[in-house]
């Protein structure tokens, strides 16, 4: 999208305040997104906080009409409405901003954004990626050949066949990041199932996939990646039961929240040699480090990294920047959050 007039942006920029950590803040705005920044709105001194505490706090808050919230903000209650009443949006360059916007903003009518979307596109690539290396059985042929310095040999024997061709790949979940991951699996021989209660099978079938039940999803997976979130009736939602439909050999992801697994059942599954799970997420989060996860045979764990990281946050920029620009044109905003969807979305 074009930048506004140099005309329009000397007339009435309105004035912003960044609140974000000082690494997200390095890592969304290089100097050609935060002399964009600089043309869209009046940024203060400083131009970022992660603070709200202390009266210069307070002052700035009393003149902005604009948030850029991202990762470290301080979480924004009544208080800060309070503080703000000129204020007009908050655009968030992350994904989820139920856990830092409270209800009270959706109820004065304030604008929220978020870059959700483009958050889901590094979301889906790991997952795929995942899917594809996991189903060719990658880390134990490697580790095999490790062990045993040989190409041949009968250790080749004990691991489970690939299922890259004919295999099925089961998505909990029909969000922004569960139909995306369907959609990049269209070009490859597997079957995609999805289950989600709130979509149609008109929904799944969009994106190449199939509606069925959870528990028949389970049964019939060969790899399950989870996309659904965190919600109180979400939590352990693969419970022991659950866990236990898994086939043999099959492989679980999970890059949404780790609630949604009931850990112990997956450690005692996963101890029996016959489940693998690639965790993005774990819970609690952070992991302490004597957590059982870090050496249970079959668990294999990443630091949260399946999202946006070093050059990919400038997508998030990117959707942030065009959301201020809408707002400063007086154009309807593409990804608003609505109040009513916080009870069914991440």
């Amino acid at each position: 999208m074009a930048q506004l007039s140099a005309d329009r942006v000397d007339a009435d920029r309105p004035s912003a305040l960044l609140l974000m950590n000082a690494r997200a803040f390095g890592d969304l705005f290089d100097p050609d997104r935060l002399s964009r920044l600089h043309g869209l709105v009046a940024l203060g001194d400083p131009v970022r906080l992660d603070d709200l505490r202390g009266p210069d706090a307070v002052a700035r808050l009393a003149s902005t009409e604009i948030l850029v919230t991202g990762w470290g903000s301080p979480v924004l209650g009544p208080d800060v409405l309070a503080a703000a009443p000129g204020l007009r949006a908050v655009i968030h360059t992350g994904g989820s901003v139920k856990q830092h916007v409270s209800p009270a903003f959706w109820d004065r009518g304030i604008l929220v954004t978020s870059a959700a979307d483009a958050n889901a596109i590094p979301v889906a690539e790991f997952t795929l990626a995942t899917i594809l290396l996991e189903g060719k059985r990658v880390a134990s042929y490697v580790e095999g050949y490790r062990r045993h310095r040989e190409v041949g040999g009968v250790w080749r024997d004990a691991i489970p066949s690939a299922v890259n061709f004919g295999g099925t790949v089961g998505i909990i979940g029909l969000s922004r990041v569960g139909r995306r991951v369907a959609e990049l699996l269209r070009p490859f021989g597997l079957e995609v199932l999805v289950a989600d209660p709130h979509a149609r099978h008109a929904d799944a079938s969009a994106v190449g996939a199939r509606l069925v039940e959870l528990d028949s999803m389970l049964a019939a997976s060969d790899i399950v990646s989870i996309h659904a979130p965190e919600l109180p009736d979400t939590r352990h939602l693969l419970d022991a039961r659950r866990i236990a439909l898994l086939r043999p050999h099959a492989v679980l992801i999970n890059t949404a929240r780790g609630s949604l697994v009931d850990t112990e059942a997956l450690i005692r599954r996963c101890r029996l040699g016959t489940l693998r799970a690639i965790l993005d997420v774990t819970d609690p989060e952070p992991l302490p480090a004597d957590s059982v996860l870090f050496d249970t045979p079959g668990i294999v764990l990443s630091p949260h990294i399946a999202g946006a990281m070093h050059a990919e946050t400038g997508r998030l920029a990117d959707s942030a920047l065009d959301e201020i620009e809408r707002l400063c044109r007086g154009l309807p905003p593409v990804h608003r959050v609505e109040g009513e969807s916080l009870g069914i979305i991440a």
